[in-house]
Formats: C-alpha cells, structure tokens, sequence
C-alpha cells in the first residue's frame, strides 16, 4: 500500500477520471458490432478474441480488442439495466478509492487476464484457442462487485428488481458459483477465473488486517483493555455528590457534574449541581 502511495503522488495526475464511463462505451460499441455481425454474418467477434496463438502471428490489435465484447444477453432491457449497475458500483468505488487506484484495480486486472492468457497458451499451445471466449470481461465485471461488496457489505440492493437483500449475501453467492467452477472445471478454465480475478485476490489480501489474530497482537489488545478499563475494587465509586454522598450505584439515571466555581475537585449529582454553595 505504500507503494501505491508513492505511485498516486508520482503518476495520479495521469489517472483516467470517470473510467467505468469508458468500459460502458466499449461495451456499447461491442453490441453495435453483434449487430453488425447478425446482419451481415460474419464472425466479427472472432476477430476480438483474446487469443495469445493469433497474436503472435501479428493480430496484435487482440491484446485490447477483447475489452469490446459485452456481455451476452439478447433482453435489451435487462442490458441497459446491468451497464447501469455497473456503471453505479463503478463509479461508487472511484469515488471511494479516488480516480487512481480504481484505475490500476481496473488496469490490473485486464493485465492479469492477458497474462493468463498467454500462460495457458504456452502450456497448451495452439488449441488454447478453444478458450480464448472465456478470457472476457465477464471475471472484469464481476471483480468490481466482488471489490464493492467488501467496501460496503451491508448496502441492500434488490435481487430479481423485488427482493430487498444485502450485497454482501450476494457476494458470497457469487463466490460459491467460482468456487464451484475452480473444483468442477478443467486447468485452463481454473487459469481463466484465477488471472481475471487476480485483481481482487491481491486487493482483498492487501486490505485483510491478519496480524490482528496473531497471538502477540491479541495480548497487546488485552492488556491495553485493562489499562484503559482498570477494574474497581469492591466499594469503591467512580462519582460522588459532595451534598448528599449519593453515588452512580444510587440509580442508573442519575448524572454527576464538576463544579468550575468550586475551589478544588468537587463534583454534585444534577440535583445539587445548580442549588449548592459555592466552596472557596
């Protein structure tokens, strides 16, 4: 974290401001070319892929052609609907983080899924292709809301438009459906999940107080408690009134005050406070 200090104060001026704004314009233009592909049927999208094989041999527009592909759905309503929640739970975390360090958990990822891309291409060779589709912005996507729901655990959102639940619940739905993915699915659908979400990992990580559990830390904790909180001996009251000796152990509601007009430590209980003399 340290690190990242010096980097914003080096190179946040360069910090693309609004950046969720840009991914919902590629993804708008990545629908325009869905359609263009319907109309005149050809494989336009083939030629986006993130596919290390076709770089190689000098396709090299692919490293970042690839941000254009949108989300599959063929509800138009249900799409609008997705940008704009993305759009919200991107821009909500750019302004919690500041337009910088959104900007590398964003950039981070997209280098870390082009990164396992290549990884499972040196190790599989050509019939990687197969898996280029799955190197999307799908795991993009889903790595905000993972990061927005460990910013704000408890915010409610409505699930199916109707249910009222908290985001984090849903979170942890999202994180059993990986986990299943990560047991059921092959190495390369494993590399896939694993570098798009790389990202997050490092951030939830970086984020996580571990040495709070350690136990030197737990003992430190202890004994700054009893010094903070000494117990008292028995008999012994922490307020007094000077007037009528009544203590907090006379009633939970009563209140003791200092007196500032007094000459030394006096302190009255609220029914003596404004009526005793004054001492000098």
């Amino acid at each position: 974290m340290n690190f990242l200090n010096k980097m914003e104060r080096k190179f946040g001026r360069f910090a693309i401001h609004n950046l969720t704004k840009y991914i919902i314009g590629c993804y708008i233009i990545g629908y325009i070319l869905v359609y263009m592909q319907a109309l005149t049927g050809v494989n336009l999208m083939g030629y986006l892929y993130l596919s290390p094989y076709h770089i190689l041999h000098f396709q090299i527009w692919r490293l970042v052609s690839w941000i254009l592909i949108p989300p599959s759905s063929s509800n138009i309503l249900f799409v609008v609907i997705m940008l704009l929640f993305y759009y919200s739970l991107g821009s909500s975390l750019e302004r919690t983080w500041g337009a910088f360090r959104y900007n590398v958990y964003i950039l981070s990822g997209m280098i870390f899924t082009v990164i396992g891309a290549f990884i499972l291409y040196f190790i599989m060779g050509p019939s990687s292709v197969m898996y280029a589709p799955a190197f999307s912005t799908y795991y993009i996507n889903l790595s905000i809301f993972l990061a927005f729901a460990l910013s704000y655990p408890d915010m409610q959102v409505l699930f199916m438009m109707i249910i009222p639940i908290k985001i984090k619940w849903l979170a942890w739905l999202d994180a059993a459906y990986i986990l299943y993915d990560l047991v059921r699915g092959s190495w390369a659908i494993r590399t896939v999940i694993i570098a798009s979400l790389l990202n997050f990992i490092i951030f939830f990580l970086s984020t996580r107080n571990f040495s709070r559990i350690s136990p030197k830390e737990v003992r430190r904790r202890q004994q700054f408690q009893k010094a903070v909180h000494p117990k008292m001996a028995p008999g012994i009251t922490k307020h007094k009134c000077a007037v009528c000796g009544r203590t907090e152990n006379d009633g939970d509601d009563l209140e003791f005050r200092f007196c500032s007009k007094c000459n030394g430590n006096y302190e009255y209980c609220q029914d003596h406070l404004f009526t005793h003399q004054h001492i000098k």
